[in-house]
């Protein structure tokens, strides 16, 4: 006979803690192969298109598209087996085994050394060691499916009929739970899992069936309160009250990319004692040198590029601003290369890809680094490892129109350099009133890190190789 297996939602790496349910690419009743990607998830840095670890039939799909569920959370289950493998053609690709829970039973399924190709972690490739759950004596699987379909998003079935009064004795013996999840919702509302029967497989309790119990409480409770006049509940301090008659008040949730963003910047609001100067300089000399490169054949330059040169150049000359401080420690860490992040603004929110070892490129493979990234930013399609261990990051906020800002430092790095709009303005050159084309670079910087004449000397470095960028000759 077929065996019902539960996918979970697995670690995706980097500390991510949850992810948004974007599109399903499976129905239920599909038949699916080992490593298929079956659902496309948003955590706050990246689209992940997530494969099942099993072979077999589709039975449930758990949370519509927009959920957002935390690691650990079921994501669907598969009919593996028999049954399963009628539908698939024999079931070559019957279940790898992953979950302890099932490792036993998807063992005898799955010839041995075989498993899932792909890696996430959380639940991998090679065959998990057989143990086989206790459960506890004269517990029945209840006979009602474990769960209904409704329009595609599983949820648990209904009782129908209350327990008796045997039933509601607690038994002793192991509680049938396997995820953390399900322990800590029970435990932080206060409810005995000792007393409910699983709807998963062997009686095992789900966090559907946590979730399920606790609506029902909930109505319970509401069904005794006294009745009486309706109540109005007051807007949450900071927020104001919707006038009766006037516009509805919209609560947007800070999930996904925005979620991220703002934890970031809160913290590094919180934790960093950050100090901005800034400078105007004339990047006539630098848009004339860009021009001569581009002039010369080959793929064009960018300006970012050759900004990201400089800073590479400036770094270098001032190492103690590529740095981050490690607070329990109590120890400003220096790093030996630079991984330059850049701020890029996408339709899902503003994120910062990180080209890795930007001191060892030159500014024509900045440019197509840039270019790639920017691209695969726009498309949703960074990974983790895109997004992370930046050592610095540019800003150019110029392409928003705007002159000047004081950047907030991205955690835990020690400095920004934020770019403004290069555009024509009055200038004395040469001691004589002339257009040129001027930009104004503000630079914020973490002050456990350094002093002012630190950030000061960094500064004008970056402006002087703006202003005369044979300067950055010396260190080529």
């Amino acid at each position: 006979m077929a065996q019902v297996l539960e996918f979970k939602l697995p670690d995706l790496g980097e500390g991510l803690t949850e992810a948004e349910i974007v599109r399903w690419l499976v129905e239920v009743g599909d038949v699916v192969v080992v490593d298929q990607p079956v659902v496309e998830v948003e955590t706050a840095k990246a689209m992940v298109e997530v494969p099942c670890p099993y072979g077999g039939v589709v039975t449930a799909r758990f949370g519509a598209e927009g959920t957002e569920l935390p690691v650990g959370a079921p994501l669907l289950t598969v009919a593996v087996g028999e049954t399963a493998e009628g539908r698939t053609g024999g079931g070559a690709d019957a279940a790898a085994p992953v979950d302890a829970a099932h490792s036993a039973d998807a063992a005898g399924r799955t010839p041995a050394g075989e498993g899932s190709g792909n890696v996430l972690v959380g639940y991998g490739t090679s065959e998990a060691p057989a143990r086989r759950r206790r459960v506890r004596p004269g517990r029945t699987t209840p006979a009602a499916p474990a769960a209904r379909a409704v329009n595609g998003t599983a949820t648990p079935s209904e009782p129908s009929a209350a327990p008796s009064a045997a039933s509601r004795a607690v038994p002793d013996g192991p509680v049938p739970v396997i995820s953390p999840l399900v322990r800590r919702l029970a435990r932080q509302n206060g409810l005995d899992l000792r007393e409910m029967t699983g709807s998963g497989p062997d009686g095992l309790i789900l966090r559907a069936d946590v979730e399920y119990a606790l609506r029902a409480a909930a109505t319970q409770g509401r069904t005794e309160a006294t009745a009486g006049a309706p109540r109005t509940q007051a807007a949450p301090a900071g927020v104001p009250a919707a006038a009766p008659d006037g516009p509805a008040v919209t609560r947007v949730p800070l999930k996904g990319i925005r979620g991220a963003v703002a934890d970031k910047l809160s913290r590094s609001r919180t934790e960093i004692p950050d100090a901005t100067c800034w400078v105007d300089a004339d990047a006539t000399e630098l848009m004339r040198t860009r021009a001569a490169m581009n002039a010369s054949g080959g793929p064009k330059i960018s300006v970012l590029a050759l900004l990201a040169r400089i800073c590479t150049a400036a770094l270098a000359r001032f190492p103690e601003l590529n740095a981050s401080v490690d607070t329990e420690a109590r120890e400003i860490v220096r790093h030996g290369g630079v991984h330059l992040g850049f701020a890029a603004q996408t339709d899902r929110g503003l994120v910062v890809p990180v080209v890795r070892d930007a001191h060892t490129r030159d500014a024509e493979s900045l440019t197509a680094e840039f270019a790639r990234l920017t691209e695969a930013a726009r498309a949703g399609t960074l990974t983790p490892a895109e997004l992370t261990g930046g050592t610095f990051t540019l800003n150019n906020y110029g392409v928003f129109g705007v002159d000047g800002s004081t950047p907030i430092i991205n955690h835990p790095e020690a400095a920004m350099l934020g770019v403004g709009r290069i555009v024509p303005k009055p200038w004395v050159h040469e001691g004589e009133l002339a257009v040129r084309q001027v930009v104004q670079l503000s630079f914020t910087f973490d002050h456990r890190v350094c002093d002012g004449g630190t950030a000061g000397g960094f500064l004008r470095y970056v402006a002087d190789c703006v202003e005369q960028p044979a300067v950055l000759l010396r260190t080529l």
